[in-house]
């Protein structure tokens, strides 16, 4: 008798094991997006896969469904085109912190600011883990990496705040140890409309926790247990992420505005009435 994995008709198992190290959070959090999948009535042959450069940025290799690796910091770009090329698609970005909000972080917060049809999902290790563990716009004040030896000492990017001040809908954050409440959260997201972003917090066992001394993912998680302080549409600008302080997750944002081709569609029928021709859909 063939043993399936519960999950093994949406992994492409073919490329199973995957390559995340042993402590790394990243697994957790595809599982929880699988999960939320199963819970949401969704076409699944409509739900399209994004990712860039970076650990998170393998995930799209390894879900069973139409994906795109992109390039580095381009992933929204990609998206923002599946999308707008065919608005029927479900478009998830699925990324890290070091591809979505560096390189990235002008397609980011122009996509909030334009309202674009996307779910995004920032996996954030606080470091730029696959190319030796450097510095990146969210790491911590303190701490230490291979360009920051001594310690971090720029201010770095509250995602929640960001995401908040661009104008996105849906603003929340979990760690990989709220492996439930993350599920219900991307499966909400899933079913709203409008830029939204969900940052997950995960143990960087192998290059940031070793740096700082911080011992195993096992260990990242029980800080997580011990150190996560739910506070729903708690103002973003106070859930910024010191070094090992407390982390406030929760739902932040879940408000209504127009999404992109909303506006375009309404804009261009007060303008053309009778003769516009919908973009996006059928004239």
């Amino acid at each position: 008798m063939k043993i399936e994995h519960p999950m093994e008709d949406l992994l492409r198992m073919d490329r199973i094991p995957h390559i995340w190290c042993p402590g790394c959070g990243i697994g957790t959090a595809v599982t929880a997006f699988i999960a939320a999948l199963k819970k949401v009535d969704l076409d699944l042959d409509k739900v399209c896969v994004v990712s860039g450069i970076g650990c998170s940025g393998r995930i799209a290799g390894y879900i069973k469904l139409d994906s795109f690796h992109t390039t580095h910091g381009r992933a929204i770009p990609f998206a923002t085109g599946l999308k707008l090329g065919n608005p029927e698609l479900q478009v998830v970005v699925m990324s890290g912190d070091g591809d979505l909000v560096a390189i990235g972080g002008n397609h980011f917060i122009h996509a909030a600011r334009r309202n674009l049809d996307l779910l995004v999902i920032c996996i954030n290790n606080f470091n730029y883990a696959m190319t030796g563990g450097q510095v990146a716009p969210t790491t911590p004040i303190l701490a230490k990496t291979t360009t920051t030896p001594y310690g971090n000492f720029e201010y770095p990017f509250n995602i929640p705040y960001l995401a908040d001040a661009c104008g996105a809908v849906y603003v929340a954050r979990w760690t990989v140890l709220h492996i439930r409440r993350l599920t219900d959260s991307i499966a909400e997201a899933l079913t709203k409309k409008g830029f939204r972003v969900i940052e997950v917090i995960s143990p960087c066992a192998t290059i940031y926790a070793r740096r700082n001394r911080l011992g195993s993912g096992i260990d990242l998680m029980k800080f997580y247990h011990d150190n996560a302080e739910i506070r729903h549409f708690e103002d973003t600008r106070n859930v910024e992420i010191g070094f090992q302080t407390k982390i406030i997750c929760g739902k932040f944002i879940d408000r209504e505005r127009p999404t992109f081709l909303e506006s375009i569609n309404k804009g261009f029928e007060k303008v053309l009435g009778e003769k516009y021709v919908k973009v996006g859909g059928k004239s």
